[in-house]
């Protein structure tokens, strides 16, 4: 008897509603290669889904950043990171292989407001992952099809929609823990140290996403790297955000925001999208904190929210802005850039 393809599966009875949400139009449509899915690899696609739109919704969240073991001559672990806040993480776009997660905190005393924060991509079997490289610079690196066999990649973004570092992993389920683990890549410096700190320039970070029960946790095992010479690990830092679901915050902050924005944000995306060329290597020009890119960005939001300024206005002084501060050749001595070769573990 032949097989149930994915498409039978998803569109079963328990799951029609979800199915016409997600596949509801030939441009959502499951790929091919979805469709011609074993049963064994839809129910596990199926379930790692599941667990990557889990991690939607409204949450109390806390930061928690600590530095554990030195490995420079010298240096002492700094004081514990540690902060929080009201969040609000949507789902954007879902159109089943790939799924995107913005997240918007909700801060002030009385008079509370919103906050653009960092946004998820997740996409399945992916041919290429945008990865940090050192120096302000990212490169759009190829995947090979025996590494993103069943595996999904997640590529994060900044307040501004700049990138922040991607890789390529495997959700597992074992023993009724959805968790997704892929190997140490690069990434930029976190703001709290790129403001305060300039004695590293990459952190060699394994990034961890697990589902609780009233919730998600993001684990991190982080190696703070100085690249001045040869590359010399100085600490490594462990950070647990745990992400609780709740309700008891106005919301709407969060929402009439993103309803008020949204069309902006979305072409501001495609912007940084056309940057992302396979094989190529791009940066942003300013370096430490990019408060001379990310302001101007933010601000442009708010003046189309307000109407300030009309939508096509705010996307055009954004692309001009992205063009200012971003360039195609970053120059290798300065910024140090990791080679495409595979890394060297520190």
């Amino acid at each position: 008897m032949k097989s149930p393809t994915l498409a039978a599966i998803l569109c079963s009875a328990a799951l029609l509603s979800a199915c016409a949400t997600t596949y509801g139009s030939t441009e959502n449509a499951p790929s091919s290669r979805i469709v011609a899915a074993t049963p064994a690899e839809a129910a596990k696609f199926e379930q790692d889904r599941q667990a990557i739109l889990a991690m939607a919704g409204n949450h109390r969240v806390k930061f928690d950043f600590r530095e554990t073991v030195a490995f420079a001559d010298g240096y002492a672990p700094k004081d514990p990171y540690l902060s929080g806040g009201d969040e609000v993480v949507m789902v954007i776009e879902d159109r089943g292989e790939f799924i995107s997660l913005q997240h918007i905190l909700v801060v002030g005393g009385d008079e509370k407001f919103p906050v653009k924060h960092w946004r998820q991509d997740w996409r399945y079997e992916p041919t290429e992952v945008l990865t940090f490289v050192g120096g302000n610079a990212w490169e759009m690196r190829p995947v090979a099809p025996g590494d993103a066999k069943g595996k999904w990649s997640q590529t994060v973004y900044q307040v501004d929609d700049s990138p922040r570092y991607g890789a390529v992993g495997a959700w597992s389920h074992d023993a009724g823990a959805s968790q997704w683990t892929p190997p140490a890549e690069w990434r930029p410096l976190p703001r709290r140290d790129m403001t305060t700190r300039d004695d590293y320039h990459a952190v060699d970070a394994v990034n961890v996403h697990a589902i609780t029960p009233d919730g998600w946790v993001h684990e991190q095992n982080n190696l703070k790297v100085a690249l001045r010479g040869a590359p010399q690990a100085l600490v490594r830092e462990i950070g647990v955000n745990t992400y609780k679901k709740f309700d008891d915050f106005d919301v709407s902050v969060a929402t009439s925001y993103w309803d008020g924005t949204k069309d902006y944000w979305a072409a501001v995306r495609d912007i940084w999208s056309s940057l992302e060329t396979p094989g190529s290597t791009f940066a942003i020009t300013v370096k430490g904190e990019t408060t001379d890119l990310y302001s101007p960005l933010m601000a442009y939001a708010e003046e189309v929210k307000s109407g300030e300024k009309t939508l096509d206005q705010a996307i055009a002084a954004a692309r001009e802005d992205i063009a200012t501060y971003t360039t195609t050749t970053p120059d290798p001595l300065q910024s140090r850039l990791r080679p495409a070769t595979p890394k060297t573990d520190y």
